[in-house]
């Protein structure tokens, strides 16, 4: 899967890095991914200043967000179809282009971009869009998931802890049908450009 044309940078978090959100303060557990995808243009704030890193992600604003670290391209897309995201949609061409590349997929002729995401659903997401080798055991650390009757689901996560991607909401716990908080959401695209070798140059982490 050719994930990108052009290799994503990771900015190093530096004083000197531009922060104009007042809710997302140094030492915060979402500091570092957030802001650092923010001098990239990866991620955007709710407002010019503020990006509230506790409120959930939605499913469009995920698709977007992904697009854009994958540095995907949003205009040459196909239509997907999607009855509730028209062309004029401010998630079209993201929604379309991860749609193509069996990245994400809808429910039926619509895709809800304005419903929220679990935790398990983006382990899958990020999985697939990163081209993330797949775990080999769906037994994993957490006691949650291992309730889980989807295997499937049990492996994207536990491919998720494998790269060091999450570390879980405790140490035993992942909390896989817990919404996807919007900081949680730029924390595991950080780690994910972070871990991804080939297809993107790491300048360093300081």
């Amino acid at each position: 899967m050719a994930l990108a044309t052009t290799a994503a940078v990771v900015v190093p978090v530096t004083a000197e890095v531009n922060n104009p959100f007042t809710d997302v303060k140094p030492g915060s557990s979402h500091y570092e991914g957030i802001v650092s995808l923010y001098n990239q243009g990866i991620v955007t704030g709710i407002t010019s200043t503020s990006f509230k890193p506790n409120q959930n992600a939605t499913r469009g604003e995920t698709a977007q967000f992904i697009a854009n670290a994958l540095n995907l391209d949003t205009t040459n897309v196909t239509n997907p179809g999607f009855k509730d995201v028209p062309k004029g949609h401010k998630y079209y061409g993201a929604i379309a282009a991860l749609y193509e590349r069996g990245i994400i997929g809808g429910y039926g002729d619509e895709f809800k971009p304005n419903n929220l995401l679990t935790r398990s659903q983006i382990a899958k997401m990020l999985t697939l869009s990163f081209d993330l080798n797949l775990a080999g055991s769906a037994k994993t650390k957490f006691t949650d998931v291992n309730k889980l009757s989807d295997t499937n689901t049990k492996l994207y996560i536990q491919t998720l802890v494998d790269y060091s991607i999450t570390t879980g909401t405790t140490p035993t716990t992942f909390s896989p049908n817990g919404n996807l908080t919007r900081g949680q959401l730029a924390t595991f695209l950080y780690r994910s450009m972070n871990q991804t070798g080939d297809s993107f140059e790491i300048i360093g982490i300081e």
